[in-house]
């Protein structure tokens, strides 16, 4: 199977992806650390990707969405951003917001949590 055809069956499988250095339990990038523990942090169930496994990927996925960096999130298909701008959408509530849309679960409490926080 080609990197596409695994990344495509990998996002339309899973209602949450994220392509990451490391592993959801283990990131290996500051960036990829941010993105998964909000996504821990607020109990997203969600598959993640390790690329630095697989090189084919690693590139792959930034051909695919034609976003030049990882990590990298998809929601029911949806590509949303990297780093940045899921702390940005987390922040602002727009992330509460396209995950509720989506029908995707997570834990309100404490994405307002993040927010209080962060004020």
């Amino acid at each position: 199977m080609s990197a596409e055809a695994t990344i495509r069956d990998l996002i339309e499988k899973n209602d949450v992806v994220l392509f990451m250095k490391g592993t959801k339990m283990m990131p290996q990038c500051g960036f990829s650390s941010r993105v998964a523990g909000v996504l821990n942090f607020i109990g997203v169930d969600y598959q993640d990707v390790n690329v630095l496994a697989d090189p084919e990927i690693r590139q792959g996925i930034k051909d695919f969405s034609d976003w030049p960096t990882i990590p990298q999130l998809y929601v029911k298909g949806e590509f949303v951003g990297g780093c940045d701008i899921v702390t940005e959408m987390t922040l602002s509530g727009e992330l509460d917001q396209l995950l509720e849309a989506k029908g995707v679960a997570f834990d309100k409490a404490a994405a307002d949590k993040i927010r209080e926080a962060n004020a």
